[in-house]
């Protein structure tokens, strides 16, 4: 039987692999947006839902395949959702520079109002016009440190707490990581939905 192609909306090798690992249960095969020379494309959607669908339909409509994108972000409730869609974007200047400008956005906020979420939205589309994508979303409760704790991870990692592991996302073992987090909820969300 063969195995039905699909084109992952990203040119990240580790969201590649984490893909794939997951998906692997429906004999797809994952492949890179960067096989088909799908080229970035303007994320100027209001939502996290808006942009995947943005990036999986760039994605269908260059390679011809199915395609799954993803959209995610952090949430600070304090902060009335920023940096939300923004986050890789923050600052301008990388997770350092993010990771700084929002610890300058909280100063001086007290832990209890420190509460935010990590979002994931994954859309599957059939073909680039599909009118009913597949949408899943996931996401992941906790709190912003007053500093950054921990080497593991990237991005928000270091100072996103984690209350059931009191520990922030970036001193958890990266197997525990990938079971809990919000992209791995979305992700089993996904699988259901395909299956």
């Amino acid at each position: 039987m063969d195995r039905q192609q699909v084109v992952l909306a990203s040119g990240n090798a580790g969201k590649l692999r984490e893909l794939a690992r997951i998906l692997a249960p429906l004999s797809m095969q994952l492949r890179s947006q960067a096989e088909f020379e799908v080229p970035e494309v303007p994320e100027d959607g209001l939502s996290f839902v808006e942009n995947a669908i943005i990036k999986a339909r760039a994605a269908a409509a260059h390679s011809g395949l199915a395609a799954i994108a993803d959209d995610s972000g952090l949430e600070v409730d304090y902060l009335r959702g920023a940096p939300g869609i923004h986050s890789a974007r923050y600052s301008g200047k990388g997770d350092a520079g993010n990771n700084a400008k929002l610890l300058q956005a909280l100063e001086g906020v007290p832990e209890e109002q420190r509460t935010a979420r990590f979002q994931c939205v994954l859309v599957y589309m059939r073909h680039a016009q599909d009118p009913t994508p597949i949408v899943c979303q996931g996401s992941w409760e906790g709190r912003i440190l007053f500093a950054e704790q921990g080497e593991n991870g990237f991005g928000y990692d270091p100072l996103f707490y984690v209350p059931e592991h009191d520990c922030s996302s970036a001193q958890l073992p990266t197997d525990l990581k990938n079971r809990i987090s919000h992209r791995a909820r979305a992700s089993a969300l996904l699988l259901e939905a395909l299956r």
